[in-house]
C-alpha cells in the first residue's frame, strides 16, 4: 500500500513538472567582448525569472550564439523561430505595433540623459554649444541600427553611423564631434578604452536629454513569456530588488555625471507612444532625489 502510494505521488510530481515545462529564454549576445552595456538588463531578467519559478516553472537563460546589434536582435525577434525570444531597446510607436512590449522602463529612463565622449582637445569647442541650433552644426556618432538615430535626425542633428567599437576611435580622431552615451554607459566605456584610445575624453559640461524608455520586447505572439517577465519585475519593484539593481549599476555614474552643473539641451522624441507611462513617477529616475 505504502509502495503504491509512493509511486502515485512520484507520478503526480513528474506529471506536474512536465505540465509546467521549462522556459528557455535566449537574449541577444553582446556585440563585443568589451561590451558591458547590458549586464544590468541580464541581471534584471535573471532575477525576474527566478522570482516566478513557483508560478511558471524552471527556466534556462542563455545568450544567442552570435553577437547582435539592436536591428539584428529585433529582426530575429520578429520571427517566432528566430535566434532570440527577448530583446531590449528604446521604444517607439512602430516597435510597439510590431512587438509585445513590457512597459516598465528598465533603467528608469536614465538612458535619456546623455553625456558625450569627445576628443580631448575639443572641450572648448563643445562649450560653445548652448542650444539646439548650435547642436545642429556638429556631427554626432551613433551605432548602426540604434533606435535613437531617428530621434537625432528628426531634431535636425547630423548623425554618422558606424559599428559600436569603431565609434570610440572615430570621436577620438575627430571624425565625429560627439558620441552621446547614457550616463550609465559613458564612464565604464571610457575606463575600458582610455588606455587603448588616449585621445578619448568624457565631455564635462553638456547634457542632452530626450525621453527614452528602454523596455523588454517579445514576439507579438509570445504572451506567456512577456507576462512571466512582467510579473517578475513587478515583484522586484515591490521587494526593492529592482531599485537595488538600478543603484548597483548606476549610482556611481550618476554622481560622476554631476547633472546639476551641466547645461541641458532638450530634444524631442516624436516616436514616443501615447501609452508611455510618463505619469507614473515610481517608474522614472528623478535626479533631484539622488543623495
Amino acid at each position: 500500500m505504502k509502495r503504491s502510494f509512493a509511486i502515485s505521488l512520484l507520478f503526480v510530481i513528474l506529471t506536474s513538472t512536465m505540465a509546467i515545462g521549462q522556459t528557455t529564454v535566449v537574449y541577444p549576445a553582446f556585440e563585443s567582448g568589451a561590451d558591458s552595456r547590458y549586464n544590468d538588463l541580464v541581471e534584471i531578467l535573471k532575477t525576474a525569472l527566478e522570482k516566478t519559478v513557483a508560478d511558471y516553472g524552471p527556466y534556462t537563460l542563455q545568450p544567442s550564439k552570435s553577437g547582435m546589434n539592436e536591428a539584428r536582435s529585433l529582426a530575429e525577434l520578429r520571427n517566432p523561430a528566430g535566434m532570440v525570444n527577448i530583446a531590449w531597446c528604446g521604444t517607439s510607436v512602430q516597435k510597439e505595433k510590431t512587438y509585445r512590449a513590457v512597459r516598465i522602463p528598465l533603467r528608469k529612463g536614465i538612458l535619456g540623459y546623455r553625456v558625450a565622449l569627445i576628443a580631448k582637445n575639443r572641450q572648448a569647442d563643445i562649450d560653445k554649444i548652448r542650444n539646439l541650433h548650435e547642436l545642429e552644426k556638429v556631427r554626432v556618432g551613433q551605432g548602426i541600427g540604434w533606435g535613437d538615430v531617428a530621434i537625432y535626425k528628426t531634431n535636425g542633428i547630423k548623425v554618422y553611423m558606424a559599428g559600436y567599437e569603431s565609434l570610440f576611435k572615430m570621436v577620438a580622431a575627430n571624425r565625429v564631434d560627439l558620441f552621446p552615451r547614457g550616463i550609465n554607459e559613458v564612464f565604464p566605456e571610457y575606463a575600458a578604452r582610455r588606455a587603448a584610445i588616449p585621445n578619448l575624453a568624457v565631455e564635462k559640461n553638456l547634457l542632452i536629454y530626450y525621453p527614452w524608455p528602454y523596455y523588454f520586447f517579445f514576439n507579438k505572439s509570445d504572451k506567456s513569456l512577456a507576462k512571466r517577465v512582467e510579473t517578475g519585475i513587478r515583484k522586484m519593484m515591490k521587494d526593492g530588488s529592482f531599485d537595488a539593481i538600478f543603484m548597483k549599476y548606476n549610482r556611481t555614474s550618476i554622481i560622476k555625471a554631476n547633472l546639476k552643473n551641466r547645461r541641458i539641451i532638450r530634444i524631442k522624441n516624436p516616436f514616443l507612444p501615447k501609452d508611455t507611462p510618463l505619469a507614473d513617477v515610481s517608474l522614472w529616475f528623478d535626479p533631484a532625489a539622488m543623495k
